[in-house]
């Protein structure tokens, strides 16, 4: 078993690789938060990843890893599974207000567990279809939920006319590109460095075109 003092090293370290600030407390918080995860999983099955240290590197470290591409004050993670990426984003700015969605009965009972547990004054749980979601928000996050096209039909309606939409993926998604909807353009597609974590990451970093 790896104790907390690795993990926190582990996490550490790769924070200080990806060259992100986090608020007093963070590591401690994002520690007890992936102990929470794998207490609940136990039971519950949340996550296929079980080993600690992959945990820490591959939710923790791979969420942290577009910290420096979030902005705006309100975010929404869709389709957030267990409060992936929302949760260790939330926990790197406090003092933005994030909500999480997800359709999963188990899950969102999680969540809300979660933000208990670890006093997340600035997070909610819903458990919602991504199309049901009312409200806008500066900022929208999907991980490994659906195409480009699928996320931005169901969800393209809570992104403000100035916000940005962050969506996770693995390799490069040339394929997906085509389908961005009408009203939707890709600003940028960034290739992520993921410290411990092997194969490609990147994350497309859209927008509302302009009227």
């Amino acid at each position: 078993m790896s104790s907390r003092h690795d993990l926190q090293t582990r996490l550490e370290r790769g924070i200080a690789a990806l060259g992100v600030s986090l608020p007093a407390g963070a590591v401690e918080r994002l520690l007890d938060y992936r102990a929470l995860l794998a207490r609940w999983n136990a039971t519950y099955n949340l996550t296929a990843i079980r080993d600690p240290g992959e945990m820490v590197s591959r939710h923790l470290i791979d969420s942290l890893a577009i910290l420096p591409y979030v902005q705006g004050q309100t975010l929404a993670d869709l389709g957030t599974g267990p409060g992936l990426p929302g949760i260790p984003l939330a926990i790197a700015a406090p003092e933005r207000q994030v909500l999480l969605v997800d359709s999963n009965g188990k899950k969102v009972r999680f969540l809300r567990e979660a933000i208990r547990s670890l006093k997340l004054e600035n997070v909610r749980a819903v458990q919602s279809r991504v199309e049901e979601v009312e409200g806008q928000f500066d900022c929208v996050t999907a991980r490994a939920f659906a195409s480009l096209e699928d996320m931005l039909a169901w969800g393209g309606h809570l992104l403000t006319k100035d916000g940005i939409w962050l969506a996770m993926k693995g390799k490069h998604p040339d394929e997906e590109l085509p389908g961005v909807p009408v009203g939707f353009e890709v600003r940028a597609i960034h290739t992520l460095a993921v410290p411990d974590v092997g194969g490609e990451r990147h994350l497309v970093v859209l927008g509302r075109t302009a009227a």
